[in-house]
């Protein structure tokens, strides 16, 4: 019998699909609208994402936001951890045709 280990320390999925779709927009009101959120509310999830990481990842800018150096290296493995999960939903439970 394999022991499961329990994933720990990992950030929530609600942080990171607003880190997500800021990062591909860089743009809080444009992750807002996407998500049905207010931009209030990504920018308290960007917040508590980065607080929980201990790093920024994004500038924050006059007119949007600019990745730091740290969350250019961090969008590559949430965005394929997201296409990976998208595509063992599609895979095992079929599309949106249901």
């Amino acid at each position: 019998m394999s022991l499961i280990r329990p994933v720990v320390g990992l950030p929530t999925l609600t942080w990171l699909r607003a880190f997500e779709a800021a990062a591909r927009t860089s743009s809080f009101s444009a992750a807002a609208a996407e998500l049905s959120l207010t931009s209030g509310a990504i920018s308290y999830q960007i917040r508590a994402l980065e607080a929980h990481l201990g790093f920024a990842l994004f500038e924050r800018l006059p007119r949007g936001v600019k990745l730091t150096p740290m969350g250019v290296a961090y969008l590559p493995p949430v965005r394929k951890a997201f296409e990976e999960l998208a595509d063992s939903t599609v895979g095992l439970f079929g599309g949106s045709e249901r």
